[in-house]
C-alpha cells in the first residue's frame, strides 16, 4: 500500500481560540451531482450543530458543485478548529454517502494572519470567497449575491444574511456580543 501525502498544518494554537480560518474542502475526485437544496439545508444543518458545539462563527460559506469553501472564526479560548473540522467532515461524510460521494482526505486550510484580519481585508477575503460563482460562470459578473448556495451561519442569529448591505456592522455587533457573553445567554436577548 502507498503512503498517501498529507497536507502540512500549522501547530495546533493556529487553529484555536479567536483564529479565523478559510477552509477548502473538496468531494472526492472532484465529483458533481451532489449539490442540491436539499443537500444545502443539510450542510447548515450540520454547520449549525459544528459551530455551536466548538464555540465558533461562519462569515461565509460558498458551496460550488465540486468542492466548498468557510470562514470559520473562534469565539472564546476554548475554541478549537482542527476539532471542529474534525466532527464536522465525519457529519457531512456521513450525509454525502447516502447520496454516493465522500469528501477527499484532507480539507486545504489558509489561517489569517494578524493583517488579513484587518477589518478591509478580512471583508474583501470573505468576498473573494463569495465570488467563486462568478469566476466559475455559474452566476453573471456581479449577481454572485443572488448565487442560492452560499451564506453565513451565527449561531442563535438565523436573520443574518451575508448579503444584506447591513451585513458586516450587525455581523460585527453580534460576535462581540458573543465573545463577551458566550453563546449561553438564557433568559437574555442579544443584539438585534
Amino acid at each position: 500500500m502507498s503512503k498517501r501525502d498529507h497536507l502540512h498544518r500549522l501547530a495546533a494554537h493556529y487553529y484555536q481560540a479567536d483564529a479565523a480560518v478559510h477552509w477548502s474542502v473538496t468531494i472526492l475526485e472532484r465529483r458533481q451531482g451532489w449539490l442540491s437544496v436539499s443537500f444545502l439545508y443539510r450542510f447548515r444543518e450540520l454547520m449549525t450543530h459544528t459551530v455551536f458545539r466548538y464555540g465558533l462563527v461562519c462569515p461565509i460559506f460558498c458551496l460550488m458543485p465540486d468542492h466548498f469553501h468557510m470562514v470559520w472564526m473562534g469565539l472564546c479560548s476554548g475554541s478549537d478548529q482542527l476539532l471542529a473540522m474534525k466532527h464536522f467532515r465525519k457529519t457531512v461524510n456521513d450525509s454525502l454517502k447516502r447520496i454516493g460521494f465522500q469528501l477527499q482526505d484532507q480539507s486545504y486550510d489558509h489561517v489569517f494572519k494578524e493583517d488579513e484580519r484587518r477589518e478591509e481585508e478580512f471583508r474583501n477575503a470573505c468576498e473573494y470567497i463569495a465570488r467563486n460563482p462568478e469566476r466559475a460562470g455559474l452566476v453573471d459578473v456581479d449577481e454572485f449575491a443572488k448565487y442560492k448556495f452560499s451564506g453565513c451561519v451565527v449561531p442563535g442569529y438565523p436573520e443574518l444574511r451575508v448579503f444584506d448591505t447591513d451585513f458586516w456592522d450587525r455581523f460585527d455587533h453580534v460576535i462581540s456580543f458573543l465573545r463577551k457573553r458566550g453563546l449561553m445567554q438564557v433568559g437574555q436577548s442579544g443584539p438585534g
